[in-house]
């Protein structure tokens, strides 16, 4: 069986609750007073985990943990995870997955800022919106994600995957401006609109967009309009980890998946920065 977590009923007066190094493979081996006593943020202070949460159940290698009820005010689920599982079953706060180097974060519901921030290795699924800077690269470092998966079902924030170098990161539906901010390498899907400056500065990697979007900037160059095989390994990919455009959208639906069946006009750019980095735009 898992080990659950439940926020305690006085949380409700509560700021903010930092979990990171809360995860299946740090744990691994405790019994359930050894995990009450790790240490946890709250407002600050560290304070053992069973003064916020009541802990349950037990975890063993076919098992993860399972953050149940609301964790919209906890802050690093999953944050440094190397192995395991972590499933949430609402909304969570900011910095989920963040550093992770493996294993799988599942979130039901919406995610704050800095979603899979510097991600290493690892599956990130979540079914709602994402806010600012998911997977992207915390001030002050040259690297954001550098592997792994990160699937976002609904909307993203500004300046999603930003200077990412390497890994997937898809978008079921629209996305805020700057994302792929100087890419270094690595994949962006977004199946909804994208927002202004998409691959400023970006050196190396994709970005698919596989919506409604425009062409790209002025510092991109239009190339040849084809099929590229590529896009039908990805397709698969993302459809067996669940990913899907959002569907809530009515004046501008998303369009299916099916990649492989339309053209695309394939983008050089951005020619300031080397004009190594490609833009797909659907349809072209």
């Amino acid at each position: 069986m898992p080990l659950v977590i439940l926020p305690r009923d006085g949380l409700r007066g509560t700021g903010s609750i930092d979990l990171s190094g809360i995860t299946p493979d740090r744990l691994a081996g405790l019994g359930i007073a050894a995990i009450e006593r790790m240490p946890v943020e709250i407002d600050g202070r560290r304070q053992p985990l069973a003064s916020a949460f009541v802990v349950s159940g037990d975890l063993d290698d076919d098992s993860g943990i399972e953050c149940r009820g609301d964790f919209s005010r906890v802050h690093g689920i999953g944050a440094g995870m190397r192995a395991g599982r972590i499933e949430v079953t609402g909304a969570v706060g900011h910095r989920a997955g963040a550093r992770m180097a493996g294993g799988e974060l599942v979130i039901a519901g919406n995610a704050g800022n800095w979603l899979a921030a510097a991600m290493s290795g690892g599956v990130v699924r979540i079914a709602g919106d994402a806010g600012d800077d998911a997977a992207a690269a915390f001030p002050g470092e040259a690297n954001g994600v550098t592997g792994g998966l990160i699937v976002i079902t609904g909307s993203a924030g500004r300046l999603a995957a930003a200077r990412m170098r390497r890994g997937i990161v898809a978008i079921g539906g629209d996305c805020g401006r700057g994302a792929g901010f100087e890419l270094r390498a690595g994949t962006v899907v977004v199946a909804g609109m994208l927002g202004r400056h998409a691959g400023l500065g970006m050196r190396r990697g994709s970005i698919i967009a596989a919506g409604p979007s425009t062409a790209p900037g002025p510092t991109f160059q239009a190339g040849a309009t084809w099929s590229p095989p590529f896009l039908t390994l990805l397709e698969r990919r993302l459809l067996a980890a669940g990913f899907s455009p959002a569907a809530h959208r009515p004046a501008s639906p998303p369009a299916p998946l099916n990649w492989s069946r339309v053209a695309w006009t394939q983008w050089h750019g951005e020619t300031v920065s080397g004009g190594r980095g490609e833009f797909w735009v659907r349809g072209g």
